[in-house]
């Protein structure tokens, strides 16, 4: 009897881990795309307004912060998750630049180092708990792994998106091109040949960081660095709307909430 409800307990435990991150469908897709080019722009904006050490630790006290809500909480929270999701590409964004800018590392070289730094994580999480899918994130250990490869790519992105853009000198919109290609790439392989899940989902999870990224800094740099020019508070605003109001829309109707008794 005992270990009986010992079972049903770690249960009860796993069915509310089990709403820690959103189902995976088109509205969580949007979002991601949408994000990454929000946390781009805000972070140069941020960067160019204020000191950028202090902009940096502000960002990293949000992060930390809204990490540790995001922890605490038992289910997932459309509001709190995404709020992580855009600091997290805020701080990513400014992490990739200040290995740049202060540290004189070149693009090339930094997109390895955020390549086998994520590489590594995966190993280590594959390891340790023998799955690395998304529908698996029902303890603390996976939690943290999860954040950790949600960091990793947005670092890795923003490296990878200025070095097409700079570097190769593709320019802002032909990287946001090139990337899009790629993303669409295993996407098709995964309807057409059935590819595995797993690997797609993280591939273009990383591929919409330097798409929503490139577009973004295509939209706000100005006409001679071959942009919009409608310049970064604008877009940023301008996305954040977007973000609350599609955000907005998912607390209410919960279209990315996983299926309890399903999941069960």
């Amino acid at each position: 009897m005992e270990h009986c409800e010992q079972i049903q307990d770690d249960n009860r435990r796993i069915r509310q881990m089990l709403n820690k991150v959103p189902e995976v469908t088109i509205f969580f897709w949007i979002t991601k795309v949408l994000t990454t080019g929000m946390g781009e722009v805000f972070s140069d904006y941020l960067v160019k307004h204020l000191n950028p050490i202090i902009a940096v630790a502000l960002a990293g006290i949000g992060l930390v912060a809204l990490l540790v809500l995001q922890f605490s909480i038992h289910r997932y929270v459309a509001w709190i998750y995404w709020l992580v999701v855009i600091m997290i590409s805020i701080f990513g964004t400014m992490a990739a630049d200040v290995v740049h800018a202060v540290l004189g590392i070149p693009y090339l070289i930094s997109t390895m180092f955020f390549m086998m730094a994520l590489t590594i994580i995966f190993v280590i999480w594959y390891k340790i708990e023998k799955t690395l899918s998304i529908h698996s994130i029902y303890t603390r250990h996976r939690e943290a792994f999860y954040w950790s490869i949600v960091m990793g790519t947005f670092a890795l992105g923003t490296s990878a998106g200025d070095m097409t853009a700079s570097t190769m000198h593709l320019g802002y919109f032909s990287s946001g091109v090139l990337f899009a290609i790629l993303l669409a790439i295993p996407a098709l392989s995964y309807w057409l040949f059935n590819l595995n899940k797993t690997f797609v989902f993280w591939f273009a999870y990383i591929m919409t960081r330097p798409v929503g990224a490139s577009f973004s800094d295509w939209i706000s740099v100005p006409h001679s660095r071959n942009g919009l020019g409608l310049g970064e508070g604008p877009v940023s605003l301008g996305l954040t709307i977007i973000i609350f109001v599609l955000v907005g829309y998912l607390a209410v109707n919960r279209r990315d909430v996983k299926d309890e008794h399903a999941a069960a």
